[in-house]
């Protein structure tokens, strides 16, 4: 009997650390229908948002443009341009699936600044709650803006590579109380190193921990900024894409099969102690 005990107990414990979100909800974006090579929204499509893993998030559609966030399943990561909006530059989701979240941030071209209109993940909780992170990669169309650059944004580092360049996303907890917690930087592309070696722009999905965004929140907000930009505000196609919004990091397959001999020594060494 006591054998069988610690049987369930490792099992359970090696469940509970390989489980992603076990008892919290996730928005994975997996159980959303879709054609290949589709994604919801977009301009013209009337589309106002969607909700996932306890969130709601927010679509604005007019005739001729769109912003804030998609879903998708595309998997084009060569084609450059505006037409390949809702790619990622991993070509899937995190983890190998297929579906992930796409973002595009506005710019306040009506008030004549140009600057990054912020959108928003709200959270179904309404009393307050807290993040855990989200893994976060770059869109193809951003990429590709970024490595060879195109009609409006360079080619970052410049043609001797010390151009000192970078693409960021700035999020912010937005409060029960509708107040904004502080700002924090997460940087998709950054040449800003001494030593070029250093430079990079991301191209695979990235953990990025929000837990100290801190407790008793409702949403999250997100804006954009370049060190490209022009008289009509940024160059650098305001886009990012998102998986396993307030989830847990994969483990890496080497270390869980580490933590499962671990585990299966731990129970044979009870073994034989009986």
């Amino acid at each position: 009997m006591k054998r069988f005990t610690l049987k369930i107990a490792c099992a359970m414990a090696l469940l509970l650390l390989l489980t992603p979100s076990l008892y919290a909800a996730t928005a994975t974006f997996d159980d959303f229908a879709l054609a290949p090579e589709s994604h919801y929204g977009g301009a013209g499509s009337g589309a106002t948002g969607f909700s996932d893993g306890g969130a709601f998030f927010e679509h604005n559609s007019s005739d001729w443009a769109w912003n804030g966030w998609s879903y998708s399943n595309h998997t084009d990561t060569t084609t450059a341009g505006y037409t390949n909006q809702f790619s990622a530059i991993t070509g899937g989701g995190a983890g190998g699936t297929a579906n992930y979240a796409v973002a595009y941030v506005p710019t306040d071209w009506a008030g004549g600044s140009y600057a990054s209109l912020p959108i928003s993940i709200m959270l179904d909780d309404t009393s307050g709650s807290s993040l855990s992170g989200m893994y976060i990669t770059n869109t193809t169309y951003a990429y590709l803006s970024m490595t060879g650059g195109d009609q409006f944004g360079k080619t970052f580092g410049g043609d001797t590579g010390n151009d000192a360049d970078w693409f960021k996303m700035t999020y912010q907890g937005i409060r029960s109380d509708g107040s904004l917690t502080a700002a924090y930087d997460f940087y998709l592309a950054d040449y800003r190193f001494a030593d070029n070696s250093q430079d990079y722009i991301i191209d695979d999905w990235t953990w990025l921990n929000l837990s100290g965004l801190g407790n008793g929140l409702k949403g999250i907000q997100f804006t954009m900024a370049s060190s490209d930009t022009g008289d009509w505000g940024m160059n650098t196609p305001a886009y990012f894409a998102i998986d396993n919004f307030n989830g847990s990091p994969v483990p890496i397959p080497g270390a869980v099969w580490l933590l499962g001999s671990g585990l299966a020594g731990l129970v044979g060494l009870r073994r034989r102690r009986f």
